[in-house]
């Protein structure tokens, strides 16, 4: 193989023939990884030279048909097998072939093909009949189109429906010939509500008092006791931080702070919001723009921790705004957006330009690296020592940090000849490493070196008037310049006096740069760098000596040169994109600004103290993880095929188009998050509404009415009941967004009631239909709490710090375990709790031998089932028949039968030890119907 191209197609030989009409069903967890993490390092690394306009060795890699074609070279991987690859070998650079030949892939996208090749290569196509209906896909695809309260249907039989739900579920069942099960027993609707509401188990004495009750609305208060449970909020509240991808640490960093010390006050918000059943669209609002909203409540800033609680992904800013644009637009309208980054999207009617309307919006806005208080300060002699502390803190970095600023930007303007050589020298291969080698003798600074070298290429892509004699200079020979620079003069045109900026012809060259360059033909570059040099910091001592007037005299500052041509240049060192305009920081992002190691050492020093101080400081109060809006908003441009170092157009910070009133308007309002939001929770939204009610419906009965939770676009399955899924809709915003009201509407109705057992099969295998309640096993939470709490052991206290839950027998509830987003416990892993690396709108459903091993081999269980053995053993309980009975009645919520009885005295016998109890409860805690809801 002699590239990176020739690779990839030797993988797509070996997967076999695929058909150009019938492209290979992939999983829609593989597509839409490469479509994030796959496509764009084919399209930054292998499509230059294997695409539409190059076809080195007549490969092309821009099309699946070109790509199945292939080329001359064989196969290079073994799907299903990266370290037998040769192809992971080249990237990993390990062998003879190294790809790309020029420089290392990043190791983010070693690790994405590696895990490519160990999927077996999945390579979506888009179907012929889906790329044909895209630009059509806002009139045709339902989830676009606006939501209707349908009428209710009609149905046989009247008597069975509860609630309008059962009329679009019974009309179904009659249209196909299927009845429905039988209401479940008293006891098991109770568990099967006291888990779904809020995680934990009822207690013998609420199902004793709930069979007792024979009114006919006995069941009704039981829900409407649950939801006015504090433990609502923590159930509800851990299914949203799933979509949230909260963790308690912030992923790979380098020498910040790993953990994020506020985290849990965004949980707490969430649950807390859940319990106070605070409407959704106000749900949705806050957490994206809270600090725009005019509130006296300072603790709804904590809100915002949905936005700032994700992967730092090594502080690269645009895979952070990624992530931000992805945790809202999957979580919240079920589109996978994010796919538009490199490209337009490949299914749904999402472009590009739509993409980076988002990133703009979130561009536009930072983090503090102090966050704001959530309560007032205390008057506290501990708070006073603590805040005088920390100003000592932060003045020194703050010092430190406009020093080494002051000299950036400085040393930018004043040794711009050498800034502009090093770049030179480095057109054909940029790279970081490159840029390092060539400051390493001298002083330079790298980043900044980078940021000169974008704007000479931007420059050169676009034929800017400041940079076009640079370019045809640049492009000589450096054996041949002084001979042939002076037919570079000729060919540029001749300099003409007039006001405007430049001379225009077959190039438009700053009129002030053709004066400074061609006379007397220079005999290097170097010598043309250092004309620029003097011409741009000539017009910086103008621009200054002008500013300088203006304050002196108490004047409005100049916003501008009054020469075009002087202007034109001045934007150089103060325009959007100039190099010396560096955003001034206290982040770690400032790190790569500095040069050298001393001055890195000492920045990280003085950033950890202000960090540690304000987590650990004594005294010191909890914050809210908040973005604010920057002074001046982000402009935000597409980035060519995701590259930030190849920009497009400029596009306006707005919402999604196809999703959009007509017509659309920018966001007017700062950074745009608060017009986002509304434009979110807009009732003529037609997404919004349909993926929340879908996503409750989902943790009700184990699958939504559609089955992908956050992705409503054209990939997506159609609803089971379409009809139902905008009657819940409606209804849902017409309560006033109120989760609660959801939850009794569909737990009230006959389909929830309904046994999960059935005397004869259904013609509805897959319950989709819902002729029957579907049994489920308990998630991880779920499992994990129910021990405690039958073991007598639950720790039911509200919110707090984050504890570790794995250290012993931690008593706890789940939702507050420490999550570590780099290291996810494999107990967690092991009971399919989702990764927080992204948002996950549901979690994967196994059922795997290391879950059963859990429960019989764990110490933390051997507890539970050590406590629950002393739990029943309570006075007036003398014979093993009663306690049996207790543990059953705490277990399982009912007594136990003969059976259960026959079996417990052959195990336990006349006179059962302390440790034959234990044993028996901990057999109790294996069984199916423990870690099951029917």
């Amino acid at each position: 193989m002699r590239s990176l191209g020739g690779i990839l197609t030797g993988l797509l030989i070996v997967c076999g023939p695929l058909s150009a009409d019938e492209p290979p069903a992939v999983p829609a967890d593989q597509a839409d990884f490469f479509e994030r993490r796959v496509r764009p390092i084919l399209a930054e690394h292998c499509w230059s030279c294997h695409g539409e306009k190059k076809q080195q060795a007549g490969l092309r890699l821009d099309s699946r048909d070109a790509a199945i074609k292939g080329s001359d070279n064989g196969p290079i991987v073994v799907p299903g097998k990266p370290d037998d690859s040769q192809l992971v070998a080249a990237i990993r650079r390990t062998g003879d072939l190294k790809m790309p030949p020029k420089s290392k892939l990043p190791d983010d996208g070693v690790a994405a093909l590696t895990e490519w090749v160990r999927l077996g290569l999945p390579w979506p196509a888009t179907p012929k009949s889906d790329a044909a209906r895209a630009p059509d896909a806002r009139k045709k695809h339902w989830a676009f189109q606006p939501v209707r309260d349908p009428p209710l249907p009609s149905v046989r039989d009247a008597a069975w429906p509860r609630t309008s739900i059962d009329r679009f579920i019974l009309s179904t069942l009659e249209a196909r010939g299927l009845s429905t099960a039988p209401r479940a027993h008293k006891h098991i609707l109770l568990r099967r509500v006291s888990f779904e509401l809020i995680g934990l188990p009822p207690t013998p004495e609420e199902v004793t008092a709930f069979e007792a009750d024979q009114s006919p609305d006995a069941f009704s208060r039981v829900v409407d006791r649950l939801l006015a449970s504090p433990h609502y909020g923590e159930r509800w509240g851990r299914h949203w931080l799933d979509v949230a991808r909260y963790a308690d640490s912030k992923g790979y960093v380098f020498f910040e702070e790993a953990t994020y010390p506020w985290a849990y006050t965004y949980r707490d918000w969430v649950i807390r919001a859940f319990n106070d059943d605070l409407p959704y669209d106000q749900f949705v609002v806050r957490q994206l723009a809270a600090d725009q909203l005019d509130s006296h409540d300072s603790r709804s800033l904590a809100a915002l921790g949905f936005v700032t609680c994700g992967n730092h992904y090594m502080n690269n800013v645009h895979d952070i705004l990624d992530d931000r644009i992805d945790v809202i637009t999957r979580g919240l309208l079920g589109l996978t957006v994010t796919c538009a980054r490199c490209h337009d999207h490949k299914f749904d009617p999402v472009p590009t330009a739509d993409y980076y309307s988002l990133y703009g919006v979130f561009r536009s806005a930072s983090e503090p690296l102090i966050p704001p208080l959530l309560d007032p300060p205390p008057t506290t002699v501990e708070y006073d020592k603590f805040d005088t502390e920390l100003q000592k803190r932060q003045r020194a970095l703050d010092e430190f940090v406009t020093r080494k600023y002051d000299e950036l930007v400085t040393q930018a303007k004043s040794r711009l000849a050498e800034y502009l050589l090093a770049a030179n020298a480095t057109k054909d291969q940029p790279s970081t490493e490159n840029f390092m080698l060539l400051v390493e003798e001298g002083d330079l600074n790298p980043a900044m070196l980078q940021r000169w070298w974008i704007r000479l290429d931007k420059a050169r892509r676009t034929a800017d008037p400041v940079w076009a004699a640079w370019h045809a200079f640049a492009a000589l020979p450096e054996a041949e310049f002084a001979n042939r620079a002076a037919e570079v003069c000729a060919l540029l045109p001749s300099p003409l006096g007039g006001e405007g900026p430049g001379v225009r012809g077959p190039l438009a060259i700053n009129r002030l740069v053709l004066q400074a360059v061609i006379n007397p033909p220079p005999k290097s570059i170097a010598e043309v760098a250092q004309r620029y040099s003097e011409l741009l910091n000539r017009v910086e001592s103008k621009w200054n000596r002008q500013v300088q007037l203006a304050v002196g005299d108490r004047r409005s500052l100049p916003e501008k040169l009054d020469d075009p041509a002087e202007e034109e240049l001045r934007q150089e060192f103060h325009g959007a994109d100039a190099p010396p305009n560096v955003p001034k920081s206290f982040g770690w992002g400032f790190l790569t600004l500095l040069p050298d190691r001393p001055s890195q050492t000492v920045y990280q020093k003085l950033l950890k103290d202000v960090e540690t101080w304000v987590m650990s400081g004594p005294g010191a109060p909890p914050r809210a993880m908040v973005l604010f809006d920057d002074l001046i908003p982000h402009e935000p441009r597409i980035f060519l095929r995701g590259n930030p170092n190849r920009e497009g157009d400029f596009v306006p910070r707005q919402f999604l188009g196809a999703i959009s009133r007509a017509p659309r308007r920018p966001f007017a309002h700062g950074s745009g998050r608060l017009g986002l939001a509304r434009a979110i929770v807009d009732p003529a939204n037609p997404l919004t509404a349909r993926v929340l009610v879908n996503r409750v419906w989902h943790h009700h009965f184990g699958t939504g009415l559609v089955r992908t939770l956050g992705d409503f676009g054209l990939r997506a399955d159609p609803p089971s009941h379409p009809e139902l899924l905008d009657h819940l809709a409606t209804t849902f915003v017409r309560d006033g967004w109120s989760i609660k009201k959801l939850h009794r509407a569909i737990v009230l109705s006959a389909t929830y009631q309904q046994a999960s057992e059935v005397e004869r099969p259904s013609s509805d295998p897959d319950n989709r239909l819902l002729t029957r309640f579907p049994r489920r096993r308990l998630d991880f939470e779920a499992t994990r709490d129910a021990l405690l709490a039958v073991s007598g052991s639950l720790d039911r206290a509200v919110g707090g710090p984050p504890v570790d839950i794995t250290a012993g027998f931690a008593p706890r509830r789940t939702v507050y375990g420490f999550i570590d987003r780099m290291n996810v416990p494999a107990t967690f892993r092991t009971f399919d709790f989702p990764s927080p690396e992204t948002s996950s709108p549901q979690r994967d459903q196994t059922t795997v031998a290391p879950q059963a091993l859990f429960l019989m081999n764990n110490s933390f269980v051997f507890e539970a089932a050590k406590r629950l053995a002393q739990r029943a053993d309570v006075a007036g309980l003398p014979t093993t028949a009663e306690r049996v009975t207790r543990m059953y009645r705490l277990l399982f919520s009912r007594p136990p039968t003969a059976n259960d009885l026959q079996l417990a005295n052959d195990y336990l016998g006349a006179a059962p030890s302390a440790d034959q109890w234990t044993r028996y409860a901990h057999a109790l805690l294996l069984t199916n119907e423990f870690v099951f809801v029917d």
